[in-house]
């Protein structure tokens, strides 16, 4: 049950960001990065996993978007 929650919310913030027109390519990637990464990390380890997460998901997405 919890896996079908992650996915659904996962595909509602993707959905979310991709109509944003304003947004630029960098800002998707960091914001798409930190929703995955805070749901990851909260399925894996509660709380402190979805922190962490979110701001390993963010550097990352960040970083994917600059090349």
């Amino acid at each position: 049950m919890k896996l079908k929650l992650i996915a659904a919310a996962l595909a509602a913030s993707l959905l979310g960001l991709s109509g944003c027109a304003t947004m630029d390519r960098e800002t998707v990637g960091t914001v798409g990065g930190a929703v995955v990464g805070g749901l990851v990390g909260d399925a894996v380890a509660g709380t402190g996993g979805a922190i962490v997460g979110g701001a390993a998901g963010a550097y990352v997405g960040n970083k994917a978007s600059k090349r």
